[in-house]
């Protein structure tokens, strides 16, 4: 672009298509928007989802919650996963969230505070956040005396579709569930929403794949990508067959090559593990990434391809999980990681 940054292009048409796609695996689809929408910006995700029909939205904190509250029409839920903290039951009747109750602690508090609409965790296997097996008996046989309107628990292994870990929560899930007859139930994330309909239940809370991740390590070809990153040529270089380049010298060339010097770097949020392994775009040619990613600068192999200064190479897109691999990471991490630095452009 003309001020010479790296754009950051978001597909809003593309996350619509993937929300409709969960949309109609499951009676309802949620959208998780925490994180500000896997750093991809709830204030215009959140919406584009809610004008599509979603109408129940997740976030990890409620502070989170009260600025989603501002974008969003009176009749959407907004449940908050990390439940109450003390003093903080304010900001949920104020902004009328719903907390995610995961410990005998937080259903005290929650009661204490004067309750409301709110969502029961049980622990499933996870072992981070919910009721243990016993605790929700104990719940269940005692009365609960809670406003409950979600029953919910969490798969830790829905990614993987070889792992009987998923089929032993399913089994768990129906079980502990069904000591709260008549309350809506939600099991699945992205990946459990897509392992198949016993999965599904009343309610499904997509994330990743909202955000054109793939979920699952059998990648689902439905799902768009909606983040690219158009990064400008600042230079060309030729490499002499022998000459190093980059910090550390860590890349050595092992034929003559034609390098650009693209405006991308870790301090925007593209990972300096990227390297080796991750590659750019350019005229959807692959451009392979060569020497370590810098703060402000990567190079990209464009031996054998038309490239200019002022060009633009593309990152990520349909190759965010292969970046993400080659990073040693998921594409999550790589997608809230996207820093403020980038000329952001939201496509209608």
């Amino acid at each position: 672009m003309a001020d010479g940054r790296a754009v950051l292009r978001i597909d809003l048409a593309a996350a619509r298509a993937n929300w409709r796609l969960f949309a109609g695996l499951a009676p309802e689809a949620g959208a998780t928007v925490k994180a500000d929408a896997y750093g991809l910006g709830a204030d215009r995700l959140a919406p584009a989802f809610e004008a599509e029909g979603c109408r129940t939205f997740f976030v990890a904190q409620v502070q989170e919650g009260a600025a989603l509250r501002a974008l969003l029409h009176a009749d959407c839920a907004i449940y908050v996963y990390n439940g109450p903290a003390g003093g903080d039951h304010y900001l949920y009747s104020d902004h009328a969230l719903r907390p995610v109750l995961n410990s005998p602690e937080q259903i005290a508090a929650w009661r204490d505070g004067g309750g409301g609409a709110c969502a029961l965790h049980i622990d499933t296997g996870m072992n981070r956040l919910g009721l243990s097996a016993d605790e929700a008996r104990d719940l269940a046989a005692t009365g609960h005396g809670l406003d409950l309107r979600l029953v919910m628990s969490h798969l830790a292994c829905a990614d993987d579709p070889d792992n009987a870990m998923t089929a032993r929560q399913l089994a768990d899930f129906k079980a502990l569930s069904a000591l709260f007859p008549g309350v809506p139930r939600s099991l699945s994330n992205s990946a459990g929403a897509l392992t198949g309909p016993d999965y599904q239940f009343d309610l499904t809370r997509p994330g990743v794949g909202l955000y054109g991740g793939q979920p699952r390590s059998t990648p689902c070809p439905d799902l768009k990508p909606v983040v690219r990153i158009a990064a400008p040529v600042i230079r060309l270089r030729t490499l002499k067959q022998g000459e190093a380049i980059g910090y550390g010298a860590a890349f050595t060339a092992p034929q003559d090559m034609k390098v650009a010097i693209v405006a991308l770097g870790y301090a925007d949020g593209f990972l300096r593990a990227s390297w080796p392994g991750g590659y750019g775009l350019l005229d959807g040619a692959r451009a392979p990434l060569v020497g370590r990613v810098s703060m402000d600068l990567a190079a990209v192999d464009v031996t054998g391809l038309d490239a200019a200064p002022g060009a633009m190479v593309e990152f990520l897109g349909p190759a965010l999980e292969d970046t993400a691999r080659a990073a040693g990471t998921i594409s999550y991490e790589f997608l809230t990681r996207l820093g403020a630095r980038f000329e952001r452009v939201y496509a209608e």
